[in-house]
């Protein structure tokens, strides 16, 4: 997930290929777009396979993450033919259905009996339907994503801590299970001196030029009531987005970011959130679980000295879903090749592989397979992570719904600005905004 401009989107909806798909039919070169990062080293590997079995090449084209989102939603809404395939954000979802920059799926994998049902419920909701919660599909689940979080283990294992731990808080030093318990971490940990070092609590998202503060202060929202909208009314928003609890949720998510976190961290997303734990800064970090298999191989902080857990709990349990799906798109001229590589990746003994080589499948069969839970150390946390996940919006006009969270949550969290009531509130008013302009309300 990334910004873009609602422009990049449009409000009209355009035509949606309905046409039964041809049949596939094999190129000599494909053009993946994708985001540069540790999974899209993992994906080249893996589709080596791939070009050993059908004799098509495979080129990328991967940017970094803060323009991975107007690099290629410009590119698609140009009906630009850079992309054969794309594995687009969750968030681009609504947009791109609408747009018709995605070939819809449904025919297809009638025809290659690729079942949704064989992927996790979540992924299918998040990545790959549009509307949310209709059996219309415009992706295939491919990258398993989550925030969650890493802490030091070899930090809270220390006697003379755990024993202070235990006399200040009358339970042990554990990984936490709720945010108060959270908090109470972060506080004992905060500016203590480890190893002749002065180390912070927590690291927590605080960014505000893309989706940063959006994506860690919702684990929060959610878990203290926040709603989107009405459960039996659509775009209503009032006494949901801002509800007593919601409130409450951010007051904490700030009180969080006042007492417990390093120097600098005004401006804190995955890179700087990864850094601080690395650097040894920090006994805990909220950060996308693509980041864990990295952080365990890391020299100082990885291997025995790392541990994970999944996003705590309070009144409810969620954690902010990322990752991705993989989509043909509509304006290539090499779609039959392209849904080969869909089918091809589909498929359990390559989902298997992509996880061994550092990608998260969303394949049933891979993650309830015997074992799969002890086959990394992050594995277990993964597994409960994703099975608590819930999404921002996805509509086409998310970008300037993400905007005005940014504004309102950082003005108040990180700024200082007013009362989170205040920015609830406003954010309640921005988002019907969007949602009368687009005819929704």
């Amino acid at each position: 997930m990334q910004k873009t401009s609602k422009a990049l989107f449009g409000l009209a909806t355009a035509f949606v290929m309905s046409s039964a798909l041809p049949n596939l039919a094999k190129a000599d070169e494909l053009t993946l777009c994708w985001a540069a990062w540790d999974p899209a080293n993992a994906l080249v590997e893996l589709s080596k396979d791939f070009t050993a079995k059908t004799g098509t090449q495979m080129k990328f084209e991967f940017v970094p993450w803060t323009s991975y989102a107007d690099r290629f939603l410009n590119e698609l809404n140009s009906h630009g033919k850079l992309c054969d395939l794309i594995i687009g954000d969750s968030q681009w979802i609504g947009g791109s259905a609408e747009n018709g920059h995605y070939v819809k799926l449904n025919d297809f994998f009638d025809k290659e009996g690729i079942k949704m049902d064989d992927f996790v419920p979540a992924t299918v909701v998040g990545y790959s339907e549009w509307p949310k919660n209709t059996p219309n599909y415009w992706a295939l689940p491919a990258m398993g994503d989550v925030v969650g979080w890493t802490y030091r283990k070899d930090w809270f294992e220390k006697p003379e801590l755990q024993k202070e731990f235990k006399e200040k808080y009358g339970h042990d030093l554990a990984a936490p299970k709720t945010y108060d318990e959270l908090k109470q971490i972060a506080e004992f940990f905060q500016k203590r001196q480890i190893d002749g070092k002065t180390v912070y609590g927590a690291s927590i998202y605080t960014e505000r030029g893309s989706e940063g503060i959006t994506m860690g202060v919702t684990n929060v929202l959610y878990d203290w009531g926040f709603q989107y909208e009405n459960p039996q009314k659509p775009y209503e928003m009032e006494g949901f987005v801002n509800s007593d609890d919601a409130v409450k949720g951010l007051e904490f998510y700030k009180s969080l970011y006042d007492c417990c976190t390093p120097p600098g961290s005004s401006n804190v997303y995955m890179v700087e959130s990864a850094d601080a734990f690395k650097s040894g800064q920090v006994a805990m970090q909220m950060n996308f679980a693509f980041t864990w298999p990295g952080l365990y191989k890391d020299e100082k902080v990885g291997g025995d000295r790392i541990g994970f857990f999944p996003n705590p709990a309070e009144k409810a349990h969620f954690a902010q879903l990322g990752g991705q799906g993989i989509s043909v798109v509509s304006y290539s001229d090499k779609r039959d090749a392209a849904l080969q590589y869909i089918k091809w990746f589909a498929q359990p003994d390559v989902q298997a592989k992509w996880w061994e080589l550092g990608g998260f499948s969303c394949l049933n069969s891979v993650v309830n397979a015997p074992g799969f839970a002890k086959s990394q150390p992050y594995a277990q946390a993964f597994l409960d992570s994703m099975a608590i996940v819930k999404d921002f919006w996805a509509e086409p006009s998310y970008a300037s719904l993400l905007q005005a969270m940014q504004k309102r949550v950082h003005n108040y969290v990180v700024a200082g600005n007013g009362t989170a009531k205040e920015a609830l509130d406003g954010l309640v008013k921005d988002w019907g905004d969007v949602f009368k302009d687009d005819g929704k309300i």
